[in-house]
């Protein structure tokens, strides 16, 4: 039963027969007869197969997450039972809005796996927040205020957010010295968020508005932003750099962005967690402690 199991998720997450064949070491025939025998077996289709492409049925899907558990589990189960200390190994699939996964996520990766080398990391960077186990992402970096449902999470730094603007835009239409003033200026934002979520002393404030130019990318708005053409909320490790360099100024400080808001790791829920999804959480969180603009 094991190795029907395996073979199953082998040929899901090779993405074709032919692709599982070779990995297994077996013919494409064999393979389609072991998992047309558990089809049989189990009285469900779990894969639909044409000729171009391998998809999974929903009963399928619901099937390998639960296999997935079930030959970790045994994995586990083995490991303790002959000594065996679990190490970080196999695929790790990670996924990082755009520009914090630039600047804050892939230039840790070298050292987390020449420290794991035993893993191997696909890294997707997407400012949507997509469906974890559609995707069949391990572990998601989201910047956000609370995990979300059917996940789970862990808190990784802090997420400063201040509203800036160019010393030419500030110079062509003037520093808002309130927040009704905003309204009056040109915003930028990507994706939906507006409305914006600011701080006032100890209570959270709403600004209502709308990007002047829609976009789906938070390193546009920031290249926008320094380009003179309005004014944006930014996370202070997105616009560092700009903010030292005098290419973008810092407007109304006693509005920061909401303080609710982190960054966090978060991972389908599961009774267990991959250990290469633990050990790289571990080694954000490590490196993040001495960034001074998550600290």
């Amino acid at each position: 039963m094991e190795r029907e199991y395996e073979l199953f998720v082998c040929v899901v997450r090779s993405g074709s027969l032919s692709a599982a064949a070779r990995t297994l070491g077996l013919s494409p025939a064999m393979v389609s007869k072991r998992i047309a025998r558990l089809e049989q077996r189990l009285g469900a289709r779990l894969i639909s197969r044409t000729t171009r492409q391998l998809t999974m049925t929903d009963v399928g899907e619901q099937f390998f997450e639960r296999v997935v558990h079930i030959l970790a589990a045994a994995n586990e189960a083995e490991a303790m039972v002959s000594g065996r200390a679990q190490q970080p190994s196999g695929k790790l699939r990670v996924s990082a809005p755009t520009s914090f996964g630039r600047l804050h996520v892939t230039p840790y990766v070298p050292a987390f796996l020449k420290r794991f080398p035993a893993v191997s990391m696909e890294l997707e960077l997407d400012d949507a927040y997509i469906d974890l186990v559609e995707r069949r992402i391990d572990l998601a970096i989201r910047i956000a205020s609370e995990v979300g449902s059917g996940l789970t999470g862990q808190r990784l730094a802090a997420n400063h957010r201040v509203l800036c603007a160019s010393p030419d835009y500030l110079a062509r239409h003037g520093a808002p010295t309130t927040l009704e003033e905003l309204s009056k200026h040109s915003l930028l934002g990507a994706g939906s968020q507006f409305p914006w979520r600011l701080q006032d002393r100890n209570a959270p404030v709403l600004v209502h508005g709308r990007s002047v130019v829609p976009t789906n990318s938070s390193e546009v708005v920031r290249e926008l932003a320094v380009a003179g053409l309005g004014i944006a909320l930014r996370s202070k490790w997105d616009v560092e750099r700009e903010l030292a360099s005098g290419a973008l100024r810092v407007i109304l400080p006693q509005f920061p962005g909401a303080s609710d808001v982190a960054i966090f790791a978060v991972s389908p829920a599961a009774s267990l967690v991959p250990p290469s999804v633990t050990a790289f959480i571990n080694h954000l969180a490590e490196a993040y402690r001495v960034v001074p603009s998550l600290a």
